[in-house]
């Protein structure tokens, strides 16, 4: 049978056309054919002469011998298509070379003793040049080439190419003559089985234009029709169009039929040979259209008969039908020289000898078997395939008509005549299925004919008889060069399951993304493999014979190695494809082998594996293996981790894990001691990795701290954008330690927990380099803080006498440079970065979890020998406590850093806008020389404006920290005014309520009407300044008191609580309330005990030089620099705590006057 291929059917076509009009236009002398010289092209099969011989007679000037030219076109038919060229080494292949592999190592198969057995066996096996198939042999269908026969099932042995063929047409039948001689015998069998098919001519006119229509609808819902004269009118209108019978034809044939009919009983039986002679009587030349139609109809009669009645024996009714049917293919003897009661005898002649044969009993004694049975089934195998694809539709070769159950009834009805079973039906309608599957590649198509194998296999066992009769009807299997015989159940089983096996033995090429479709065929291949049917010749390359069970795992087995070789060849390369390629080999070759994983897991394992549970296994074994090979050469000379040697490491993990997981899927789907046995010999990529990835990390190591250090050289501490107000060398640090992460974990490689150490190491040791160097330039706060001398307030007496200048303390100039470099600004912009680091710790601390926990636990541990699929596949805790506690003290000690720099920074930058920036608005004249003529109010635009510059710069999650540190600088700075503020500040009653609301609208501007600090905490941070303010307001003799008390239990006091280093009852607090009490009773009380000199002593301007006079609180003075005490000395501090005793002493025993 030949398929419906549009572009096949026309380039035919157009063969036809320009071969008659060649042979029309006089270039040719003489036509000579076997029955003498002829001027009519009717009988010429133009499907079946070689056009170069044409054209050869044509430039000879010659005779065309049609017998030659056959000849001629099998002969060409069996070799590739060459160009005339001197060379002659041009030619075309019906196969795509680049998909053939390497060429076979077996020898050619031997050539024919007899040539002309050769081109007779030509003629079936390789007909496919001439677009012309036997109806089993076996087309392929990939795309872009078209194959002859069946691929070689066994390409590592020595068994040449099967094909299986029902014997020669002798005629030379075109696939046309078959189709229409089959739709005769249809519509015979329908006529004498009295199917009503008769009705209104112009009711079949209107059906019949409607028909098309009807076939592109074949989704819309059917309407059930009873058993009717018009419904049988439909589908035999279906049937004529479906096997492209016109209707002018079809009236003809019925008609005939009708008066042939007319006389005999219903039910009788009638044979083809009969049903031709019928014809043949009763239609005439003028019933055609035209001459050419008329005898191509009438050689095709003629052809039928020499078919069916030349098979006799006996020689001279073997001559005589010869000559008969030599008469009748002659024009002018049989139409012209004949009268019609001539031909009516001669064919009366004819009929008795097919009556004759039709009356001989059958060899097998089935019921209404007929002699035509055994001797004609290569004609009417193919008669009935041709009756088969009438249910294809010929608009969409991929859909079965709508009509498509009615028509396989009356099909059935072909059965008596043709010698089909029902077995033998649902094989032959499996195979038609099959094939239209393959062109079309229709699902739905394989589902059907699948349908019809397991029919075959599963019907009732018939009768020894009826085995007999289909064992008879053999077809010829050529192996080695030997003719092999075949019933033709075992050749149609065989010719589906070698498609099958032909295919699945390189599935990976055929069936990627196709796992549906795979299936399928898994399922046909392994069916129509049945023992039963395929015979041994088919079944010794999958291990020889034996049960069942073992032929499948065998035949599996066989496809999965196979396929893995194909696939493995097409991707290895030779070594000089590699030469312009940047990609080393066997990262190419690893990669190519993990896209075939990858279909092994997800399409063909889950496949196979319902039929042997150990296909992956092998799969998993033989690619590891097969890149093992090619790699141990390689791994050999690796000393270094070069970028080849970073690329085929990773590769080779990455290939090896999903090996890993192939293999152990069969650990969920069997038992089996060799499923859970070690998966194989891994490589040892974690042997040749760890040390150079450990080299590679210190390498690393030096760069960074390299590239830290001049990123810091090169910052001036200026935002990077309005947006990101960091500085851009912490972005650039982050920006190479990420880097390297990266190219840490894109390694792939296997890895332990010293990798991790060692990569976190360094990421500690970077930061905290970056993060000292930017504490490193600070300054301490005490540079800030100007020292007073402690005197007792007196009044001036006499204005004209020169008196003492505090100096202030001058700093050096290291001192003053680094001021300069910290400016306000600056100091913003360090806090940002240090807040910025912050951030990004966090998010390079997630990225190396995530990436830690996203390596396989084969990568972490590295593969060892006696693991297995087992224990491969289960999680590995990644967060355990070794990791976590290299986390705790690598990143978590750079966040504590981070945070303790902003602390410290933030207490630097208040300290530096109230002690330094402001010193001398807010410390040299707030209050000085009296409260009500310099009061806070005249420094509120300057603390605006230092905190709009502050929140400007700063980042907003830092903001309130930056605010509330100025905050408490401020307060420090009152603190200062009160108990340091030097001989020009003394406070009274008065000027201490006018403190208070000095203090109040402090508060206030640091509140901003909610919009700054929560007014909770500014007054928690206010209520020391306010107990201070307090103490001013008690009585002398109470703060006196309070003093004798705090020296005499200064060893519980020190321990109370203080602010800023100081607290309430401190006898510093209190000696300092006393000095700048404007009060006479306490600067009598300091002169009598301490020896302080008077204020008044001392000029306008501050001083910072004090000739103490009281030798009790020189160490007192010396320590005061800055109104934070310190107690680092516990010498200093018991030797202050000694004086403070006997003070205390004296006080109680030695009375005191004003």
């Amino acid at each position: 049978m030949e398929f419906s291929n549009p572009m096949l059917r026309k380039y035919r076509d157009d063969r036809r056309s320009l071969l008659e009009f060649v042979l029309s236009s006089g270039l040719i002398k003489e036509i000579r054919t076997p029955a003498g010289p002829t001027t009519s092209f009717s009988s010429i099969n133009f499907d079946s002469i070689s056009t170069d011989y044409v054209l050869e007679c044509i430039n000879s000037g010659g005779v065309l011998d049609v017998s030659q030219a056959r000849k001629r076109y099998y002969d060409e038919s069996s070799q590739p298509i060459t160009m005339h060229l001197r060379s002659g080494d041009v030619y075309y292949l019906h196969s795509d070379p680049n998909l053939m592999g390497s060429p076979p190592s077996r020898m050619p198969p031997p050539i024919p003793m007899n040539h002309a057995d050769f081109v007779e066996l030509s003629k079936f096996e390789t007909n496919c040049s001439a677009g012309k198939k036997s109806p089993l042999s076996f087309p392929e269908t990939r795309k872009n080439c078209q194959v002859t026969t069946v691929p070689d099932l066994n390409c590592m042995g020595n068994t040449t190419v099967l094909s299986a063929v029902l014997p020669p047409l002798k005629t030379g039948f075109s696939d046309d003559d078959l189709r229409e001689s089959a739709y005769e015998v249809f519509l015979a069998c329908m006529m004498f089985s009295r199917v009503e098919i008769y009705s209104a001519e112009a009711k079949k006119r209107e059906k019949s234009a409607r028909f098309l229509g009807v076939l592109k609808n074949r989704r819309e819902k059917r309407h059930v029709e009873h058993e009717s004269p018009d419904r049988n009118l439909k589908i035999h209108e279906t049937i004529r169009m479906q096997m492209q019978i016109s209707e002018a034809t079809d009236t003809l044939i019925r008609r005939r039929l009708t008066q042939f009919t007319s006389g005999k009983p219903c039910g009788e039986d009638v044979d083809v040979p009969q049903l031709s002679l019928a014809l043949l009587t009763g239609i005439l030349r003028t019933d055609f259209p035209s001459e050419k139609s008329y005898i191509h109809w009438k050689n095709r009669q003629a052809n039928i008969l020499e078919e069916l009645l030349s098979s006799d024996h006996n020689k001279n009714r073997k001559q005589m039908i010869g000559a008969s049917l030599a008469k009748i293919r002659n024009p002018e003897e049989w139409d012209l020289k004949m009268s019609p009661s001539e031909r009516s005898d001669f064919l009366l002649v004819i009929r008795q000898v097919a009556l004759a044969f039709s009356s001989m009993p059958g060899r097998f004694g089935i019921e209404g078997e007929t002699y035509y049975w055994t001797t004609g089934y290569h004609l009417n195998i193919r008669l009935y395939e041709k009756i088969l694809c009438s249910i294809f539709d010929i608009l969409e070769e991929s859909q079965i008509i709508e009509e498509a159950e009615e028509v396989l009834e009356l099909i059935k009805l072909t059965w008596s005549m043709l010698g089909i079973t029902q077995k033998l039906h649902h094989a032959l309608f499996a195979w038609v299925l099959f094939q239209q599957f393959v062109a079309a590649e229709d699902m739905a198509l394989l589902d059907y004919a699948l349908r019809e194998v397991e029919k075959v296999l599963s019907g009732e066992v018939c009768d020894d008889r009826e085995v007999a009769y289909t064992n008879s009807l053999t077809c010829s299997t050529f192996s080695n060069g030997h003719e092999i015989r075949l019933s033709l159940l075992q050749s149609i089983f065989l010719s589906i399951s070698s498609w099958c096996d032909s295919k699945l033995q390189d599935y990976h090429l055929h069936f990627s993304q196709k796992k549906l479709f795979f299936e399928r065929v898994v399922a046909m291949g392994l069916s129509a493999g049945n023992e039963v049917f395929v015979p041994q010749i088919n079944t010794e390359q999958f291990g020889g014979v034996g049960t069942s069970s073992e032929l499948v795992t065998g035949k599996i087995r066989v496809y999965v190695e196979k396929s893995l070789d194909a696939a493995c060849r097409r991707v290895t390369y030779s070594p000089s494809e590699y030469i312009k390629d940047t990609i080393h080999p066997l990262v190419t070759l690893a990669n190519e082998l993990n896209l075939i994983v990858e279909e092994d897991l997800s399409i063909f394992s889950p496949v196979l594996s319902q039929w042997y549970h150990e296909c992956a296994m092998i799969s998993a074994k033989k690619l590891h293996q097969f890149y093992g090979e090619r790699l141990k050469p390689f791994l050999r000379d690796v000393t270094s981790l070069t970028v080849d040697v970073r690329k085929v490491l990773s590769a080779t993990v990455a290939l090896e894990a999903h090996l890993i997981k192939l293999h152990a899927s069969v650990c969920k789907e069997t038992e089996s001691p060799s499923a859970n046995g070690p998966a194989f010999d891994y490589f040892p990529i974690a042997e040749i990795s760890r040390p150079i990835i450990l080299d590679w990390i210190v390498a690393q190591h030096e760069r960074i701290l390299e590239w830290t250090a001049r990123a810091f050289e090169l910052e001036d501490w200026e935002p990077l954008s309005l947006q990101q107000k960091q500085a851009a060398s912490a972005v650039e640090v982050f920006r190479i330690i990420e880097e390297t992460v990266d190219q840490f974990f894109e390694f792939s490689l296997p890895m332990d927990i010293t990798h991790l150490q060692a990569l976190l190491s360094i990421i500690f040791h970077s930061l905290d380099a970056y993060l000292s160097k930017m504490s490193f330039q600070l300054v301490e706060k005490k540079s800030f803080y100007p020292s007073t001398p402690l005197t007792r307030y007196k009044e001036t007496a006499f204005p004209i006498v020169k008196k003492k200048v505090v100096e202030h303390l001058v700093l050096d100039d290291e001192v003053h440079r680094q001021l300069d470099i910290l400016a306000t600004s600056k100091l913003c912009i360090r806090l940002n970065t240090y807040r910025y680091i912050q951030k990004q710790i966090t998010v390079l601390e997630d990225g190396i979890r995530k990436s830690w926990e996203a390596i396989t636990p084969c990568r972490i541990y590295g593969c060892s020998a006696d693991m297995t699929p087992g224990t491969l596949g289960t999680s590995v805790d990644l967060n355990d406590e070794s990791v976590t506690e290299l986390f705790v003290a690598t990143l978590d000690c750079i966040r504590d850093s981070a945070c303790h720099a902003i602390k410290r920074t933030c207490d630097f930058l208040g300290a530096k806008i109230v002690f330094w920036d402001m010193r001398d608005s807010f410390l040299f004249n707030l209050y000085h020389g009296g409260v009500e003529g310099n009061r806070l109010d005249g420094l509120l635009p300057q603390f605006d404006s230092a905190l709009n510059n502050v929140c400007r710069l700063i980042d907003e999650t830092i903001r309130d920290l930056v605010v509330s540190s100025i905050y408490k600088a401020s307060l420090e700075g009152f603190v200062w005014l009160l108990l340091d503020g030097g001989p020009s500040r003394a406070f009274s009653d008065t000027d201490i309520s006018m403190i208070e609301e000095d203090l109040s609208v402090l508060e206030d501007l640091f509140v901003a009407n909610g919009e700054g600090l929560p007014r909770s905490l500014v007054e928690e941070e206010s209520k020391f300044v306010h107990q201070i303010l307090s103490l001013f307001s008690l009585q002398t003799q109470s703060v006196i008191q309070m003093l004798m008390e705090s020296s005499e239990h200064i060893s519980v006091d020190t321990t109370s609580p203080r602010y800023a280093q100081r607290y309430l009852g401190d006898a510093q607090t209190l000696i300092r309330v006393l000095c700048h009490k404007k009060d006479r009773e306490a600067s009598k009380f300091l002169k009598r005990h301490y020896q302080l000199p008077p204020s008044s002593d001392y000029g306008e301007t501050s001083s910072e030089d004090s000739s103490f006079h009281s030798p009790l609180l020189a160490d007192i003075v010396k320590r005061s620099a800055s109104f934070r005490w310190s107690d680092k000395s516990q010498s200093s501090f018991k030797f202050m705590k000694k004086k403070f005793q006997e003070t205390t002493w004296d006080i109680k025993h030695v009375s005191w006057s004003k």
